[in-house]
């Protein structure tokens, strides 16, 4: 009989990469990309108005800016598992509740639960983002040099999320209904909650912490990285035109172009699998090149295709520029989640990761205004403006960027 040395929990094994952050991050990731895509797709199925889907998708993103003020905090203050696991199950109430109640109703009181489950679902979604991305954060920064590469897979399950998520929510939402959409979003929500992890190890415990202190703690670490200050600014400006692109979408491909729902996540799909590549080439080539060149040269891929979108008459040219647009906007955020990992002082990581992504998702509520208020026959001429504001804020960042130290190295 073998004798046991040490307490049951001092013996169990740390976790590893695989079962401790890339596997709940995965279903978390899916339920993110499911409802981010197939909720304006829904709203836009129940209501069949342009404006409505529009203003859903302000809704649904006015309340994740606002989420990211305190969610940041409780990641510092409680840690994780605890916010990863409760925003995750609150989740799967909320869509669960939806799932059954939606299908009892018609008209107004229809258009309001959509409504409504836009908004509840953006505030859960980015409190369970923020804990996954921070715990990420933790495992790049444990990998020193090989952050990047801890930073590309879990930008590779994010962008396979998306590869699968918008597909099977538009499949789902024409074959199934609205039930069976939402029935699928809570299992990978409850799962996210069942697989979230046990922290390794922590640092003492935060003291507690106002929201606006942790908002201003962010700021001040912001200031203090100019580096990561400029990449947020860039990419902040260039997220008005992605987000406009995402909230037209689906009124641009089923109105205009007289495509179904499902064509629209096939879509967001392709644009998955480019960016897929496109991580898969950066990391390769940031350790040959180093981060500003391949941060460049996807800058240039994804304003020159912004630029072209809004000349695109066909399904096809619209997908595949879509496709190259994602694709350079991959490889930045290989370059955003890199410099973050190395950068930000674990103490406050929570905090100015709550800012930066505070910050880069400002522009999706402005574009989801745009959408509603504007009539469609014109939302080309607003993509094309957006898109050389875009053009514009990339080549200033990166221009500012080029002597930078931390990105002219390779990281081999």
């Amino acid at each position: 009989m073998r004798s046991r040395v040490g307490p049951w929990h001092a013996r169990r094994p740390v976790p590893t990469l695989l079962r401790g952050i890339y596997l709940p991050r995965s279903t978390d990731a899916a339920a993110f990309a499911m409802a981010t895509y197939g909720i304006p797709l829904l709203v836009l199925a129940t209501t069949n108005s342009a404006a409505l889907t529009g203003l859903a998708f302000a809704l649904e993103w006015v309340p994740r800016l606002g989420s990211f003020a305190f969610a940041g905090v409780l990641v510092d203050r409680h840690g994780t598992t605890a916010v990863l696991r409760f925003a995750s199950a609150g989740r799967a109430v909320v869509v669960l509740a939806t799932a059954f109640i939606l299908p009892t109703q018609a008209g107004l009181s229809a258009t309001v639960t959509v409504m409504l489950l836009a908004a509840s679902t953006g505030i859960l979604t980015e409190c369970s983002y923020i804990a996954a991305e921070t715990a990420g954060g933790v495992a790049g920064r444990e990998a020193g040099a090989r952050a990047h590469r801890v930073q590309s897979v879990l930008l590779g399950i994010d962008q396979f999320a998306t590869l699968v998520g918008p597909a099977l929510a538009g499949l789902l939402l024409q074959r199934a209904g609205a039930t069976g959409m939402l029935i699928v979003i809570a299992v990978f929500s409850l799962l996210t909650s069942v697989l979230a992890p046990r922290q390794r190890h922590r640092s003492k415990p935060a003291a507690p912490r106002p929201v606006l202190k942790g908002l201003h703690t962010g700021w001040s670490t912001l200031r203090a990285l100019p580096a990561l200050g400029w990449l947020v600014t860039g990419l902040t400006v260039s997220n008005l035109t992605v987000g406009l692109l995402q909230a037209a979408t689906p009124v641009i491909i089923v109105k205009q172009l007289g495509h179904s729902t499902a064509d629209v996540g096939l879509i967001w799909s392709a644009a998955a699998v480019a960016s897929l590549l496109a991580v898969a080439l950066c990391r390769r080539a940031i350790d040959r090149f180093g981060l500003w060149p391949v941060g460049a040269v996807s800058a240039t891929i994804a304003a020159l295709a912004c630029l072209a979108v809004s000349f695109a008459d066909t399904y096809g040219s619209y997908l595949t520029l879509i496709a190259v647009l994602m694709a350079g906007e991959g490889g930045m955020t290989v370059i955003l989640r890199t410099l973050r990992s190395r950068l930000i002082p674990e103490p406050v990581f929570g905090a100015t990761l709550s800012l930066t992504i505070l910050l880069l998702l400002l522009p999706f509520p402005l574009a989801g205004v745009l959408v509603a208020t504007v009539p469609p026959a014109q939302l080309g001429h607003v993509i094309t403006t957006c898109a050389a504001l875009q053009a514009l804020g990339l080549f200033a960042a990166f221009a500012r960027l080029r002597a930078t130290p931390a990105l002219r190295t390779s990281l081999a």
